[in-house]
């Protein structure tokens, strides 16, 4: 009887070793590091970002200079100009915030040049990693570069350079 439950045992746990979760990784940082066109287009983005900060720190200097002019003459102005001057200023800083939010915000024009330039790339990668991954059937494949809690993983279950190689960039 101990035997038939010992033997009952082993059975269960070989089928439910069997039965086991294959995992991969890869370092979505180093794929994309070694694609020129996403260096191509991460240089397109970060020369349209400094254009967009100079932009608005123009419109901020013409903000401080107003306010600068202000509190030099405040002394000497009227109530109604005062009045006036604050309003421009409060006017300048407006737009200020206005044209950071166009450029930089959520929804903004470096949001979107990033859509346009670094989505498809991604779609490659994320194609080619569904690819290894039906071949190899692997259940879950994980971004070292973004799982912050995992401390180890062997390097043999890492399919980086494989993604590289089915978009073209072998290593």
């Amino acid at each position: 009887m101990k035997k038939a439950i010992l033997l009952f045992i082993c059975c269960i746990a070989g089928i439910l070793s069997s039965n086991a979760q294959k995992f991969a990784f890869i370092d979505m940082e180093y794929i994309m590091e070694n694609i020129p066109a996403y260096q191509k287009a991460n240089d397109e983005l970060n020369l349209l970002s400094q254009q967009f900060q100079k932009a608005i720190e123009a419109k901020s200097k013409e903000a401080e200079t107003l306010y600068l002019a202000y509190q030099k003459n405040a002394g000497s102005l009227s109530a109604a100009q005062r009045t006036q001057k604050e309003e421009a200023i409060i006017s300048k800083e407006k737009e200020v915030a206005e044209l950071r939010k166009k450029y930089f915000g959520p929804e903004g024009e470096m949001a979107q040049k990033q859509e346009m330039l670094i989505s498809p790339i991604q779609d490659k990668v994320y194609e080619a990693v569904k690819q290894i991954s039906r071949n190899k059937g692997y259940d879950a494949v994980i971004d070292r570069a973004s799982a912050t809690s995992i401390i180890f993983a062997s390097p043999r279950i890492d399919i980086s350079n494989e993604v590289l190689s089915i978009l073209g960039y072998s290593k």
